[in-house]
């Protein structure tokens, strides 16, 4: 345990003492979609080897299933709902993450953290939002996703002006704040994981004397997939198996970055997905593992993700861990691992340093699913997971798209449903009246969400809500 107290209750370290700390965002990357997790036709060696070293999670949760939301809970630590981030973020939109929000960065920035964010940042694209404003000290990648172009899905120029496509300007690329290149082809998508890995290793090597937070939100495997000529034909399950090879290999260059500068023991290495597969893109799309349907709902296949750490020294290897875990607690958890203050306004993450170190708790005893503008779609506690009446994507009973076309989805309604998620991960056997006490207690949890951050499909209104950043024109 070297360099860190054991107590945790120190509240200075050295600077040679504190943790390097990594972050990699898979975009759209479905539970089953790593070796470790069960994938086939490709391979996840330097993934698998993580998860070996470290922690593999089975019941770890994206804040929320879609871009913009998933990245507001990651980075600050909330449920996006409760800073009115929602939806996935807009070329045109006015809006994004709040200056008065803290972000991780920010938070890490008074310990003498150097910070760099490569890759897709999805928070605000006028400069007021861009990562140089939330604590990063170096940004390159797209403001947004990859897909938010005037391009057809075969990769022509789009030229019908009545196309709904027609209203994206060309995606631009970013360093710090400015614009620097545009990414127009799918052979410009097939650089941008090689590219946010090198700035990446650049980054490692520049800071590794002293300590440094690195988050990397890769652009891939969002569609359009691309992937370099390293990779391209190389697995068995076609495209999207290739572009989840390059990741892997991406993640092989980053931790040999860290062995090769003698970081490795002092680095926490987190790599989780923002959400689920996208899967009416069929074979450009990602596997749930059996989970019941996909990205843009609350069921598993959304929000369970896969989720990886290392730690050497402090986290035991070859672990599997079931306790339940979200994305808003990385920052808690980071705040109490740096002896680092957490935000003066109300967060929602929780300490999970215990569970990291061993020890057998559950600090996390229930999680709210919400979606949309403000929906509370559904509330777990232990594994009990109560769904509340509401209107759904599904892309049950469409045959998906493929080689990069989308199939179709429909707007299903659910009613009030309970699933025993232990049992039945795929919430196919609806229980709700065989247990009527925990459907009550339930019930109470959702009630308290609805007091506390509102709940738009009963039309409450939350006490502690607070607005996102706003820009009367684009910058």
């Amino acid at each position: 345990m070297s360099g860190i107290c054991l107590t945790w209750g120190c509240q200075k370290q050295s600077i040679q003492q504190l943790p390097n700390i990594i972050i990699i965002f898979a975009d759209d990357q479905g539970y089953g979609d790593l070796g470790t997790y069960g994938a086939i036709g490709y391979t996840t060696p330097h993934l698998d080897k993580l998860a070996a070293e470290g922690i593999r999670f089975t019941n770890f949760y994206s804040a929320q299933a879609v871009c913009s939301a998933s990245r507001a809970g990651l980075l600050t630590g909330c449920y996006p709902n409760r800073i009115n981030i929602h939806g996935a973020l807009m070329p045109w939109s006015k809006n994004g993450l709040h200056e008065n929000e803290i972000t991780i960065a920010e938070m890490l920035k008074p310990k003498g953290y150097a910070t760099a964010i490569f890759g897709k940042w999805h928070l605000g694209h006028q400069k007021k939002f861009l990562p140089l404003q939330h604590g990063f000290d170096e940004y390159f990648g797209l403001p947004y996703s990859n897909d938010m172009w005037p391009v057809n899905f075969d990769g022509t120029p789009n030229t019908d002006t009545t196309s709904w496509k027609a209203r994206y300007p060309i995606l631009p690329l970013i360093d710090g704040n400015e614009k620097i290149g545009e990414i127009k082809t799918f052979e410009d998508q097939a650089t941008l994981t090689t590219r946010y890995t090198e700035r990446a290793v650049q980054f490692i090597e520049k800071n590794k004397n002293q300590p440094f937070f690195l988050y990397m939100p890769h652009s891939m495997p969002h569609v359009p997939l691309g992937v370099s000529n390293k990779f391209k034909g190389k697995s068995k399950q076609g495209m999207y198996g290739d572009v989840i090879m390059e990741i892997d290999w991406s993640v092989g260059r980053i931790v040999e970055a860290l062995e090769t500068n003698g970081l490795s023991d002092n680095t926490l290495i987190i790599y989780v997905s923002d959400n689920g597969p996208w899967l009416n893109f069929g074979n450009h799309a990602g596997s749930t593992g059996g989970l019941r349907e996909g990205k843009g709902t609350s069921f598993e296949g959304g929000q369970l993700v896969p989720a990886i750490m290392k730690w050497p020294d402090k986290i035991a290897a070859n672990q599997t861990k079931n306790t339940l875990m979200s994305t808003i607690d990385i920052l808690p958890t980071i705040a109490e691992i740096t002896g680092t203050p957490l935000p003066e306004h109300k967060i929602d993450g929780i300490n999970m340093l215990p569970v990291l170190l061993g020890d057998n708790v559950n600090p996390r005893d229930h999680f709210f699913y919400y979606y949309g503008v403000n929906n509370l779609e559904a509330v777990r506690k232990g594994h009990w997971k109560l769904i509340f009446p509401h209107k759904h994507r599904s892309y049950i009973g469409h045959e998906p798209g493929n080689d990069g076309w989308p199939g179709s989805t429909h707007t299903d309604s659910i009613s009030l449903e309970l699933y025993n998620l232990r049992r039945d991960p795929g919430e196919r056997y609806n229980v709700i009246d065989r247990h009527p006490d925990i459907v009550e207690q339930l019930k109470i949890l959702g009630e308290k969400a609805r007091e506390d951050m509102g709940d738009a499909i009963t039309g409450r209104e939350g006490k502690n809500n607070r607005d996102c950043g706003w820009v009367d024109q684009p910058e």
